[in-house]
């Protein structure tokens, strides 16, 4: 009997365990479910039904080795991807540095103002979207600038199970209903020269860019400098917990898209306040509309986490990479990773201002643009992050398997493929 109370006492202790955790991981899973979840996923399956399920899980699965990196390297080196990065070559950490400028506050701007759009929902048309853009940018500046990040790092799971929740309950109850597309109802086609610019923007952010791995790589660094029972298997948890829950969610907005809107004869709108409303009516009009407010108010958290993930995750990257070049080539961390932080993320914020009103509420072409720069670059950051498993400071047990070296070399000559048919497209198609 005593022995049954132990092995009870060592499963709690283990939950409770792999509860603390938990962090990076998650804080990841919120980045992504972001604009590619709620944007890009919804218009895969409003447009083409369920014909992009199949690509949507090849992209996820294409990138996991690249992701998954960032923890592997990290536990095992002991040092983040951006000293690796400086180990390959003081030129690639060039390129990397240069390649997250533009695309912290290309994306910045992406989600603050998709966040800014839900907000308009709370407000009504008092303000524009750009003016909701630049209070959400504000108060994700206020919020972290504050200390308060801590905080988003306790309620960001629940955010994410909330939501999680919402929609998987929304997807079985839809199910039950049938989808709205009429009998004699024809899908448009999806494998079409065509449509290769939505394809790409798809895949851009499907589930994440591949830089935030270098994100992952930054917060399990710190998480294990306080935590000194963090090892290499709970680092994997963490990440796959996340990694698993952003795809599955994908899918689930795919599936409310296929079987909410497509066929519907809705088009969906390209302003900001409008995509936001039409988003929280497939909610509705599937659960109840009692359920709109409740709806609403998780979508905008979780935008909100996004925009402050987003912003914290590429000025802390950002900001290693200043340290790193005070540094000889090749040398490891310094413990000042964080010594440009805050003056990074006032200038992200700056910056991404000026971006949202540039595009002045074009929500969906700012989206776009983000989504596409992501799956561009996909193809440097992933044969980065390969070349770092294979130096000396980590060590043989850590190293990729071949199951995971023949997928990594697949999902290269994938994105390289990919690129030339988006370049093809761009100059002689579109």
């Amino acid at each position: 009997m005593s022995e049954l109370i132990d092995v009870a006492k060592d499963d709690t202790r283990s939950i409770s365990h792999y509860m603390q955790v938990l962090g990076p991981g998650i804080l990841g899973a919120a980045a992504a479910i972001g604009g590619s979840h709620l944007v890009a996923s919804t218009q895969a399956g409003a447009i083409y039904g369920w014909q992009l399920v199949g690509l949507i899980l090849l992209v996820n699965l294409l990138k996991y080795p690249f992701f998954q990196i960032g923890a592997r390297y990290t536990m095992a080196a002991d040092e983040t991807l951006i000293q690796g990065y400086d180990r390959i070559g003081r030129g690639y950490l060039y390129l990397f540095t240069t390649l997250n400028l533009v695309a912290a506050v290309i994306s910045a701007a992406g989600v603050a103002m998709l966040c800014g759009s839900i907000l308009g929902l709370f407000i009504g048309d008092s303000l524009t979207v750009t003016q909701l853009s630049m209070i959400v940018l504000a108060g994700s500046l206020v919020f972290l600038l504050t200390g308060h990040y801590k905080t988003l790092d306790k309620v960001t799971k629940w955010i994410i199970v909330g939501l999680a929740i919402a929609t998987v309950t929304a997807v079985c109850i839809a199910l039950n209903k049938g989808g709205v597309a009429p009998p004699d109802f024809v899908s448009p086609s999806p494998w079409n020269l065509a449509s290769v610019g939505f394809l790409v923007a798809l895949m851009g952010w499907m589930p994440a860019p591949i830089e935030l791995s270098s994100w992952n790589s930054v917060w399990l660094r710190q998480k294990k400098a306080l935590n000194n029972s963090l090892d290499y298997k709970d680092a994997l948890v963490d990440f796959n917990v996340g990694y698993i829950t952003s795809t599955l969610l994908a899918l689930a907005f795919v599936a409310l898209g296929a079987l909410v809107l497509h066929g519907s004869g809705t088009s969906l709108a390209t302003s900001g306040i409008g995509f936001a409303h039409q988003l929280v009516d497939v909610y509705a009009s599937v659960i109840g509309e009692w359920s709109r407010w409740l709806i609403a108010l998780i979508a905008f958290l979780c935008m909100f986490s996004t925009t402050v993930t987003v912003l914290d995750g590429y000025s802390r990257a950002l900001s290693e990479c200043f340290v790193q070049f005070g540094q000889p080539q090749g040398s490891g961390p310094t413990g000042k990773g964080s010594r440009y932080t805050y003056p990074l993320m006032i200038a992200m914020g700056i910056i991404s201002a000026f971006i949202i009103m540039f595009f002045k509420g074009a929500l969906l072409a700012m989206l776009e643009l983000a989504m596409i720069s992501a799956f561009i670059s996909a193809l440097v950051f992933a044969w980065l992050n390969y070349r770092l498993m294979r130096l000396p400071q980590v060590p043989e047990r850590y190293r990729l398997g071949r199951g995971m070296i023949a997928l990594s070399w697949v999902g290269i000559l994938f994105f390289a493929g990919f690129n030339l048919l988006f370049f093809y497209w761009y100059l002689f198609v579109k």
